[in-house]
């Protein structure tokens, strides 16, 4: 069977222009001057150098190595022998390097380019590009004859659950194997708890009928279960190699007016969009750093993930599986048209579909992002929208097709008609003013389109948890004003439950070099949380109010430590019903209703507040407000000494 090891330690590095250094992986050379503003990180073409033992094979076995992700293009050169060339950042690939093997020690050397050109995905968008191999490197032994290793980078195994929402006591389970060399494929399917159910089958492509499935059913119980293929001999019984795949078995479907079904119940989706960087890491994360945002995604109550705008980790994916995220996944086909990258859309499509084809939490495929924000050539863009949409539907016929559209994009405009599903990305009432803009245009569309499904795929305002106001408004980065943003835009969406889904603009602060806002150069603080994960900032609990069963309070603006006038403003989110204020240890007043709960004191001096549950003490929040005469000058945005853009558009 496969025999797997880790090449992650013990590399060089050499950038040009920098001496030479040892590096582990996962790695970026933009981790730094990536996240620092001036649109100045460095782009090009960067070496990667190890050597490694020849691993134990016999005649009868061959070798593989396996990059699950390296940013933007990649050259395989093994022994002075060119292995291949790979586009795309984002996708797992692999080179069958048996042959290729010396005696002793052998010279791997990667040559990692993020250099600016006109053909590979993506050129132009609001977030770094990370240079680097930032993923797991394995070497991986098995028989010659095995599932196949060469398709689009996937496991060689495919599982298509078919159910009616209609009849959810009847399933067929589809598994298609892909095989390289003799063998027959003996399959068999296992619950959550390890057990087989029902009767093998053989053969490349088999179907398995299963009564009364257990159904993958989003937050409330994504249960999953396993397939397992053994290649075997068909005259001796030999195994050749073994692969696995989870599934979930769940109906959705999306309908223009009710919204969102799962399972043949309405579902509606709300929840953010995610990039995958970190502050000082880049996009070099650890799987412990994928454990914490999903942490904090499902503390906030949401229940799916928009994974913006490339390919994420497979361990990200599978913890949408595990934990019952409804997931929008996509291709970094962004902001600009590029007539030479049209086979790279097509390349990234292919590897994106399968490679994740087998994952319960994917609803959608997403085709494109604000492609018309600087698209000159608009026939042959919208020919190869309809083109990807057509490969979506031919490689997948049981999800749906869906692409962001940016502001500029209007409703009447032709690449907004292409998909199953359109979704905008707008941001009135921060970009532009007027809240009440979004009202306007989400009922004009769905007046003029009443059969096409709407969603928001992106809406936000930036907000530091450093600046403050007690006068807040647009532009002024204040954690006040962003609090106050989706407090409107929740209730907008909570009046429109037509929408397939709402997806915030970010769950987390992130890298976009080009950005000089906020006072921090470098970075869009339109997170819900910071860079680091080390602050959640009052938007968060404001989501989590409305989002999570979990009982809780906060009282909102606690950073807003000095104040000035007599009056004290306390705004506190909760899901509890009813909430008691305490003023320097007395009990103040009680409100009903919420999420979003509002009082006001005298303010004489320095206090102390805390807010309970009225019904359950344990339930609890403080916070320290000081009397000052003069406002904190440190909370109000200084003006900008960058050298970056103020917008990165």
């Amino acid at each position: 069977m496969r025999k797997k090891t880790l090449l992650m330690q013990n590399w060089k590095f050499s950038k040009p222009g920098s001496p030479s250094e040892a590096i582990d992986l996962p790695h970026t050379w933009n981790a730094i001057d990536g996240q620092d503003g001036g649109n100045d990180y460095w782009r090009g073409m960067c070496i990667y150098e190890k050597t490694f033992p020849k691993p134990e094979f016999d005649s009868t076995e061959c070798v593989y190595i396996q990059f699950e992700g390296v940013n933007s293009s990649a050259d395989i050169i093994l022994n002075d022998q060119i292995l291949m060339h790979h586009d795309g950042g984002y996708s797992t690939f692999r080179a069958d390097i048996t042959e290729h093997l010396c005696e002793g020690e052998n010279h791997l050397i990667v040559k990692v380019d993020n250099g600016i050109n006109d053909r590979v995905y993506p050129q132009k968008a609001d977030f770094t590009f990370y240079g680097g191999i930032y993923r797991d490197v394995t070497l991986i032994v098995l028989d010659k004859n095995h599932f196949s290793m060469d398709y689009f980078g996937s496991t060689g195994l495919e599982v298509i659950p078919e159910i009616n929402e209609n009849d959810l006591s009847n399933c067929k389970i589809n598994v298609k194997s892909f095989v390289t060399g003799k063998g027959i494929p003996v399959i068999k399917l296992y619950d959550m708890d390890g057990n087989e159910v029902l009767h093998e089958q053989v053969g490349k492509n088999v179907v398995f009928e299963m009564k009364e499935p257990h159904l993958w059913n989003g937050l409330k119980d994504p249960y999953l279960y396993t397939a397992k293929a053994v290649l075997v001999d068909e005259e001796n019984g030999q195994k050749y190699d073994e692969v696995e795949a989870k599934f979930g078995i769940r109906t959705f479907k999306a309908d223009a007016r009710h919204g969102f079904f799962l399972n043949g119940k309405p579902y509606p989706l709300y929840g953010v969009s995610r990039h995958q960087d970190r502050k000082g890491i880049g996009n070099a994360l650890t799987k412990e750093m994928h454990d914490e945002d999903m942490a904090l995604i499902k503390e906030m109550g949401c229940n799916s993930i928009r994974l913006a705008h490339y390919q994420h980790d497979q361990y990200f994916y599978d913890l949408c599986d595990k934990n019952g995220m409804v997931v929008w996944a996509e291709i970094p086909y962004i902001s600009e048209h590029m007539p030479a990258g049209r086979e790279n859309t097509i390349s990234q499509m292919k590897e994106l579909i399968l490679q994740n084809k087998n994952h319960a939490s994917i609803i959608c495929w997403g085709i494109s992002n604000e492609i018309t924000i600087s698209t000159k050539d608009n026939k042959d863009m919208l020919d190869n929208h309809k083109m990807l949409n057509d490969l979506c539907h031919s490689m997948d016929s049981t999800r749906l097709t869906t692409l962001a559209c940016y502001a500029m994009c209007g409703p009447f405009n032709k690449v907004a008609h292409i998909t199953d599903l359109v979704s905008w990305n707008l941001y009135l009432g921060w970009y532009v003013p007027g809240l009440k803009l979004n009202d306007f245009w989400l009922d004009f569309f769905h007046k003029t389109f009443p059969n096409r499904l709407l969603g928001y795929s992106e809406y936000g305002a930036e907000g530091m948890p450093n600046l403050h106001s007690d006068r807040p408004r647009r532009g002024d980065h204040t954690e006040e004003y962003q609090a106050i943003y989706h407090e409107y835009m929740l209730e907008c969406f909570k009046k429109r439950p037509w929408m397939w889904a709402t997806h915030v603009w970010n769950m987390f602060d992130f890298a976009a070099d080009a950005r000089d806002q906020g006072g921090e150069p470098g970075m869009n603080h339109k997170g819900l949380v910071t860079f680091d994960r080390k602050t959640k900032k009052d938007s968060f609990y404001l989501y989590k109010a409305y989002w999570s069963d979990d009982s809780f309070v906060h009282i909102c603006s606690k950073r807003f430590r000095d104040r000035v006038g007599d009056k004290l403003r306390i705004k506190v989110y909760s899901n509890i019903d009813s909430i008691t204020l305490f003023v320097n240890g007395k009990r103040q007043e009680t409100k009903t209703g919420g999420p979003v709960f509002n009082f006001e004191i005298p303010f004489i001096g320095n206090v102390h507040i805390a807010v309970r549950s009225t019904n359950d003490n344990s339930i609890i929040d403080s916070a320290d407000f000081v009397k000052t005469d003069t406002p904190n000058p440190s909370y109000k945005l200084a003006k900008s000494k960058g050298k970056g853009s103020a917008n990165w558009v």
